[in-house]
């Protein structure tokens, strides 16, 4: 019996000296990954792309075509297929859950180099102050943005501005010296405060006021929302200050 017909498409991407669109690229691989015999047409200058737009009437490429029908660009590609599409503004607690899902098996990581082994109460003790840190490099990634968010909750930074602009040094200072264990003078009042401070603004803001906020424990540029995770972040610097001040 002769094999079935390969899947015909066709796509039109951009492909300028060294810049190649990486969507069109995207849309490549997905089309043969999906069974998709390709006919693959580079635009190579701007006037080619160009002119290729306006004779379709599109914005942009890549453009796809399956059956001679144009399907439009990746995401097209994507729903065409049957597949998600991202959307941009959706509410999603993933960068969170990516921070915590790095910074666990780091801190397991870490103490078995260490010790040879894993030793539990160590491995919790770091995992909580690499979460620290690194969710303080994310609110560094733009300060102004993780201001104007944080602003929007905290009971200090509406009183005092400067709080805004503080708090991810004083996150990140406190998470470096509970790694290395100095100075416990000041990472751990440091901790507490600013983590019971934390804690108590979102409790008021979530369920006490139920505003439905976005959290910018990740960055002011997040989708991720004020809620149950986001007190984590602060319960989890309480916690750690008193683990520290019995251990």
């Amino acid at each position: 019996m002769a094999s079935a017909a390969r899947k015909q498409a066709v796509i039109y991407r951009m492909t300028i000296g060294k810049s190649m669109c990486p969507h069109g690229r995207k849309a490549l691989h997905l089309l043969r990954s999906s069974g998709f015999e390709v006919e693959d047409h580079r635009l190579l200058t701007r006037e080619e792309t160009d002119a290729f737009k306006a004779a379709h009437d599109v914005k942009s490429t890549p453009q796809i075509f399956i059956d001679g029908q144009r399907i439009g660009g990746n995401d097209d590609l994507r729903r065409h297929l049957g597949k998600s599409v991202r959307d941009p503004k959706a509410i999603t607690y993933r960068p969170v859950i990516a921070v915590f899902a790095v910074t666990a098996p780091m801190a397991l990581a870490a103490s078995y180099g260490a010790f040879g082994a894993i030793v539990p109460m160590i491995a919790f003790q770091w995992f909580i102050a690499f979460s620290m840190c690194v969710l303080a490099i994310l609110k560094l990634r733009d300060i102004e943005s993780f201001s104007g968010m944080f602003l929007g909750y905290d009971l200090l930074a509406r009183r005092w501005v400067p709080y805004a602009y503080i708090y991810p040094f004083a996150e990140a200072g406190a998470g470096i010296l509970m790694i290395a264990r100095a100075f416990d003078w000041i990472s751990i009042p440091i901790a507490l405060f600013i983590g019971t401070i934390g804690a108590i603004s979102v409790i008021k803001a979530v369920y006490v006021d139920k505003r439905s906020l976005k959290c910018a424990c990740v960055g002011g540029d997040s989708n991720v929302p004020l809620g149950f995770l986001s007190l984590t972040e602060n319960v989890m610097m309480v916690l750690m200050a008193i683990v520290m001040l019995v251990a």
